[in-house]
């Protein structure tokens, strides 16, 4: 069960207003003991119904309970009259005094106090639901906001990415070295963009096996038989999903990958070597 569902559904709400029936309140009392978080929701409601009740309360006018005690009294004490014998003539109207209606019972007056008091109750709870839902309704629009906000950064970065990559592509400048799959693995392929001028270098992979958990591919420039760490390659460029920019080379003549643990390794271990090419 979601207890935050089960919180904003208003049936602590509606146990606090005594409108559940018995097993339905039962069942809020089972709940309350299972869960503190509950609990503590419902002990908050409750006093916020009492505190509601208490500061609204009507105090009945005074002298009230004196008024209608002394009309019971007076209605009490008031002497019945024998009932008149049947005669030939007409019989006179009997007169009676009337007694002053009395205030209303007390019984009534509990009866709109409870009333009053039931429909104020309905209120609060009410207000208390409609702002839990203002308050979910507007924690969702920060997150909305703030997920729109992530998606417009990310991808004014990926914008830029492209546009750098797009640059990269176009210059006459970088010179495109074409690595081709070793033995271990003939289907691989990737490209190695060098710029001899900046020494930049830039990788882009068209096919490589997926490496081992934990490990890394890891580009090497190859400068006089002398291997050289270009760097290692992230995840996306491994699944050539991008264009990665690596180590700048100062002078190499071809460029091959190994399979190294990740972070990358001194030296290249040949025995994986995936994929070689030269000017």
């Amino acid at each position: 069960m979601n207890i935050q569902d089960y919180i904003e559904s208003g049936i602590l709400e509606e146990y606090a207003l005594g409108v559940l029936s018995e097993a339905e309140r039962t069942e809020v009392e089972r709940q309350a003991a299972t869960h503190p978080e509950i609990q503590r929701e419902l002990t908050a409601i409750l006093a916020a119904v009492d505190g509601y009740a208490q500061a609204h309360t009507v105090e009945p006018p005074a002298g009230l309970r004196e008024r209608v005690l002394a009309g019971w009294q007076s209605a009490i004490h008031q002497p019945v009259q024998a009932p008149e014998p049947v005669a030939a003539a007409p019989a006179e109207p009997v007169v009676r005094q009337l007694v002053p209606e009395a205030e209303p019972s007390a019984s009534r007056f509990n009866w709109l106090m409870a009333a009053s008091v039931a429909l104020l109750l309905l209120s609060a709870a009410a207000n208390l639901v409609l702002y839990n839902r203002w308050k979910d309704a507007e924690t969702s629009l920060v997150i909305a906001q703030t997920e729109q906000s992530r998606v417009a950064t990310t991808m004014q970065a990926v914008n830029k990415s492209l546009a750098s990559q797009v640059q990269v592509l176009r210059n006459d400048e970088f010179k495109a070295i074409d690595l081709s799959g070793t033995p271990a693995a003939p289907t691989a392929k990737a490209r190695v963009l060098y710029n001899a001028a900046t020494k930049a270098v830039f990788v882009d992979v068209r096919r490589l096996p997926a490496p081992p958990a934990g490990k890394q591919y890891q580009l090497w420039a190859l400068d006089n038989g002398k291997p050289v760490d270009a760097g290692v390659l992230v995840a996306a460029t491994t699944a050539g999903d991008s264009l990665q920019q690596m180590k700048d080379i100062s002078s190499a003549q071809a460029f091959a990958m190994t399979v190294e643990p990740e972070g990358g390794s001194e030296n290249p271990t040949l025995s994986t070597m995936t994929v070689i090419g030269k000017f």
